[in-house]
């Protein structure tokens, strides 16, 4: 079992929330074990509450009510954003997020919020449970029928895309299938079509042939059996630890403990909470030099600077719409493939526009000038520090929560420096004048940095 260090902690934190707070590194070290805080992180919790009635709007009714997509979508945007942002240790919230960038759809396809809060809901549901059970219903969710054309798909001459992606980006991978594969699951899964806010199958709309032949074996095949075949497939359970892997480890796969996920995940019937305890109890996972090597996705910046600074009432507001600049709209993926992460997620433009966010949550100034409710309060919340009045070790106590590996001494000498603005450590207080504008400069210094921007 890896060592339930100080630092160990926060990489475990790091990579299954959306930030952490001083309250939320408190109460994972009084866990005691890595064991003990992977099970804490892994808990069932229960549904939240839907965002707002109009969750049960029929289309039919929308119609009536033009214009009314947008802003719900807004809505139920801010709604999920608060869910990472009170999520405490749970791991659900960063695992619904995986979902949604596996199973990707795009909201201007699928028009309305209505199907999208159904399928966000139904990832919540499996966030932490069977895989293959999720594969069963996703696909007859009414957003995924819209989104990749099951909807209109007839059995006679069905229309492929579902049965392409499901096979190349959600199960087995690329090379791993053939296009009579393809062609013959296109027929298994047509039938089915959105009424309302639900799926229902017409047998009318499905295949007419006795058999269908998949992977070499011939059967009267159906969504179910279907999938039950995919996973029969040595690949698929290959493919899904892949990109569990690289989502919480690192992007280049060690594909030997590619095959050891694999295999747990298998023998648990593809159940994700044990595989996941195991990746996250594993020595491979702690190793140090996947540690800090991974790039903020816009929301775990987003959300967990505003953790980091431990903001009562961020401004959800500037949570949306920074997200649109820093190109991870949720709902609103590049294409069915989902965002493509890392290094995708830094150009010239973007991570200046990080840098602009980070100092309009100390400032109270968006890029645009634009006013931000709930700025951070600095004096209050500088001295929640023990050794708040002890500039030196305050530096080094902020460095830990703000960074996922030690910096240099130059970087740490450079930081103090900007906070001291030209007095001596000896005569810091933070009741000195404008202490306040030097903790603010060392504040949006150290979020500029570089390493700020990985966890």
């Amino acid at each position: 079992m890896p060592e339930f260090s100080s630092q160990n902690i926060k990489h475990l934190l790091n990579r299954t929330l959306f930030g952490f707070s001083k309250e939320d590194y408190f109460m994972a070290s009084a866990e005691g074990s890595i064991s003990s805080l992977v099970k804490k992180l892994l808990q069932d919790k229960s549904i939240p509450e839907a965002p707002n009635s109009w969750v049960s709007t029929t289309p039919a009714q929308i119609q009536q009510d033009n214009g009314s997509a947008s802003t719900w979508y807004k809505e139920f945007t801010i709604w999920w954003n608060q869910l990472m942002f009170k999520e405490s240790l749970s791991i659900r919230e960063k695992m619904v997020l995986f979902l949604h960038n596996h199973f990707s759809n795009e909201r201007d396809k699928v028009n309305y919020p209505q199907y999208m809060y159904q399928q966000n809901q139904l990832l919540r549901k499996f966030a932490l449970g069977n895989f293959k059970q999720l594969a069963k219903e996703i696909c007859t969710d009414p957003s995924m029928l819209i989104y990749l054309d099951g909807n209109n798909s007839r059995g006679p001459q069905p229309n492929e895309n579902f049965a392409r992606e499901l096979f190349e980006l959600f199960t087995l991978g690329i090379g791993n299938y053939s296009e009579t594969d393809i062609k013959q699951a296109a027929k298994a899964v047509s039938g089915w079509q959105v009424k309302g806010l639900e799926s229902v199958f017409d047998s009318t709309r499905w295949y007419k042939e006795t058999t269908l032949t998949i992977f070499g074996k011939t059967a009267q095949f159906t969504v179910n059996s279907l999938i039950d075949l995919v996973f029969e497939q040595k690949a698929t359970a290959e493919f899904i630890c892949r990109k569990l892997y690289k989502e919480f480890v690192y992007y280049k796969p060690n594909e030997a403990f590619v095959q050891e996920m694999a295999t747990v995940f298998k023998v648990n019937n593809f159940e994700l909470k044990p595989l996941l305890e195991f990746l996250l109890t594993s020595e491979e996972f702690y190793k140090a030099s996947y540690q800090g090597s991974k790039i903020k996705n816009p929301q775990e910046l987003i959300i967990g600077t505003c953790k980091l600074l431990e903001l009562p009432k961020p401004d959800a507001n500037n949570w949306y719409e920074m997200a649109i600049i820093l190109q991870m709209q949720l709902f609103n993926p590049p294409n069915v493939a989902g965002w493509p992460g890392q290094r995708n997620w830094i150009s010239s433009t973007t991570y200046s526009f990080r840098g602009g966010f980070t100092d309009s949550l100390i400032n109270g100034k968006r890029y645009n000038g634009a006013a931000v409710t709930g700025k951070l309060d600095t004096l209050p919340y500088i001295r929640t520090f023990l050794n708040a009045e002890k500039v030196d070790l305050l530096v080094e106590d902020y460095f830990f929560y703000a960074f996922p590996i030690p910096l240099s001494k130059t970087r740490k000498d450079q930081l103090l420096q900007t906070i001291l603005s030209g007095t001596i450590v000896s005569n810091w207080t933070t009741y000195i004048a404008m202490a306040d504008t030097r903790v603010n400069s060392f504040l949006k210094a150290l979020m500029r940095l570089p390493e700020f921007q990985l966890c």
